[in-house]
C-alpha cells in the first residue's frame, strides 16, 4: 500500500512558465512558425511517479547521503519544463507521485495508480519486472529511471518498457573507451561483496573483452562490518597488489569501501569505477551545452546539486512531454506514437540529440567520466565509430543483445 502522506500531485503555475521561456522556445525552435503560435487545447496528460524506498548504508567519510527525493524532484522539473514548452501549444501536463516503503506491494500500488499509461518507475530490477508483466500494465509505457541492470535490456527486456538511466554496460564501456585511448589497458580488479558489485564487475570485465583492455588479475574485499577508514592504510595493500598494472578498478556500488583506495593502493596507481574517475549519467561538475542551466533550475526547487537519478526522472517527464509537444496533443495513444516513432528525438543537455534504440527501449545518450569538481571526458571518445552512431558503442549494440520482445512502446 502507499505510505500515508507519500502521495503528492504537482501543477506547474504560470508565473514559473514565464520564468522559463528561454527554454520553450529553443524546444519549440524547429517546429513551423504557423504550428508554433497555434493552440491545440485539450485534457491535460497526466504522468505517473511511482518509487519503491529503498534502505542504503550510512556513507562513509561525511559525504552526503542519497538524498529521499532523488528522482522525484527530477522529474519534478521536467514536469515544470513541460507544461512551460507546452503552454504554447494550449498542451498541459500533471505528475502524480506515489512512494512506497520497503516491505510494501508495488503492484498493488500500481494497480491502485488511476490512469498507468505513463509511469516513470524509480525501483530496482526485480519491481521494474514485476510491473512491466502485470497484465494491467499491457497498455502502459513504464520509463526505468533507477535500475541500471543490462538484463532489463538483454534477455529480461520488456516491450512496454524504456529506459532511461544508462545500463551497466554503457557505464563501464564509457570508462574502458577512456583507458584504452589513453593506453591505460592493464586493469586490476577489486570487487565488492554485494550483489550489484559483482554486476557492476561483470560488466567491466565485459567492456574489457569489447575494447581490448586486459583485467590483469581480480581481487575481493570485504569490509565484514568493520570501518575501513581506521586500517586503510594496510588493509588494502594486500587486494591491490598483483602483477604490473595500469589503474585499479574498484566495483563497489554502496560505497562501502571504495573511496578509501585512493592514495592506499599498493602501488601509485589511479583509482576508477564506482569511485575515483567514475561514468556517470549526470553529476555536480556538469556544466557544458548550457547544463548549468538545468543544473541552477534544479537547484531551486531541490536545494542540492542534481544527481544520476534527478537528471532520468527530469528526462524520462521531459521526454513524454517533448512528444507531446511534437504530436501537439496530450491524448496518450498519439503521444505514446511520437515517443515511439523511428525519429523521435529529445534534447537532454548533453550536447547531441537523444533517441531510444528500436531493439531495447535505451535511451542512447553520451556517459560522462567524472572526477569530483571536473569532467574528465565525455564518451563516446574521439575515434570510437559506429555505422548508426557512435552512441551505439556504448551498451549492448543490437547484435549484442538477446532482445527479441521489443516492438515500439506496445504492450
Amino acid at each position: 500500500m502507499v505510505s500515508p502522506g507519500a502521495r503528492r500531485v504537482w501543477t506547474c503555475g504560470r508565473s514559473l512558465a514565464a520564468l522559463l521561456l528561454p527554454f520553450a522556445f529553443a524546444s519549440l525552435a524547429q517546429a513551423p512558425a504557423a504550428e508554433a503560435v497555434t493552440p491545440v487545447a485539450g485534457p491535460p496528460l497526466t504522468i505517473h511517479y511511482l518509487e519503491r524506498r529503498v534502505e542504503r548504508p550510512v556513507p562513509l567519510n561525511n559525504e552526503d547521503p542519497i538524498p529521499d527525493d532523488e528522482g522525484a524532484k527530477g522529474a519534478e522539473l521536467g514536469l515544470r519544463d513541460s507544461n512551460a514548452t507546452g503552454r504554447f501549444l494550449g498542451l498541459s501536463f500533471g505528475l502524480d507521485a506515489s512512494v512506497i516503503e520497503p516491505g510494501d506491494d508495488i503492484r498493488q500500488a500500481f494497480r491502485d495508480l488511476a490512469d498507468r499509461r505513463f509511469v516513470v518507475l524509480n525501483a530496482p530490477a526485480a519491481d521494474v519486472l514485476a510491473l512491466a508483466d502485470l497484465p494491467e500494465a499491457r497498455g502502459s509505457v513504464l520509463l526505468n529511471i533507477a535500475a541500471p541492470d543490462t538484463r532489463l535490456r538483454d534477455a529480461d527486456c520488456r516491450r512496454n518498457l524504456l529506459h532511461v538511466l544508462p545500463s551497466r554496460a554503457m557505464l563501464t564501456d564509457a570508462l574502458v573507451q577512456l583507458l584504452a585511448f589513453k593506453r591505460w589497458s592493464r586493469i586490476l580488479l577489486v570487487t565488492g561483496p554485494a550483489p550489484g558489485d559483482a554486476l557492476y564487475a561483470e560488466a567491466l570485465k565485459r567492456s574489457a573483452r569489447k575494447f581490448g583492455a586486459r583485467i590483469v588479475v581480480e581481487s575481493r574485499y570485504d569490509p565484514q562490518g568493520g570501518d575501513v577508514r581506521d586500517t586503510a592504510l594496510r588493509e588494502f595493500a594486500l587486494p591491490t597488489r598483483g602483477p604490473e598494472h595500469d589503474v585499479v578498478a574498484v566495483a563497489d556500488e554502496a560505497g562501502a569501501f571504495g573511496a578509501s583506495l585512493n592514495y592506499n593502493t599498493a602501488a601509485p596507481r589511479p583509482v576508477v569505477g564506482t569511485q575515483g574517475l567514475s561514468p556517470a549519467a549526470w553529476g555536480r561538475p556538469v556544466e557544458a551545452w548550457a547544463a548549468v542551466q538545468l543544473q541552477g533550475r534544479f537547484r531551486k526547487i531541490a536545494g542540492r546539486p542534481m544527481r544520476p537519478v534527478d537528471w532520468a526522472g527530469w528526462m524520462a517527464v521531459h521526454a513524454i512531454g517533448e512528444a507531446a509537444v511534437k504530436a501537439r496533443s496530450t491524448d496518450p495513444a498519439t503521444v505514446r506514437a511520437a515517443l515511439a516513432a523511428p525519429g523521435f528525438e529529445v534534447g537532454g543537455f548533453k550536447g547531441r540529440p537523444l533517441s531510444f534504440r528500436a531493439w531495447d527501449g535505451q535511451l542512447r545518450q553520451p556517459v560522462f567520466l567524472l572526477w569530483p569538481g571536473a569532467v574528465t571526458a565525455t564518451a563516446p571518445i574521439e575515434g570510437y565509430l559506429h555505422h548508426r552512431t557512435e552512441l551505439d558503442t556504448l551498451g549492448l549494440d543490437e547484435p549484442e543483445s538477446a532482445c527479441r520482445a521489443f516492438s515500439g512502446t506496445s504492450g
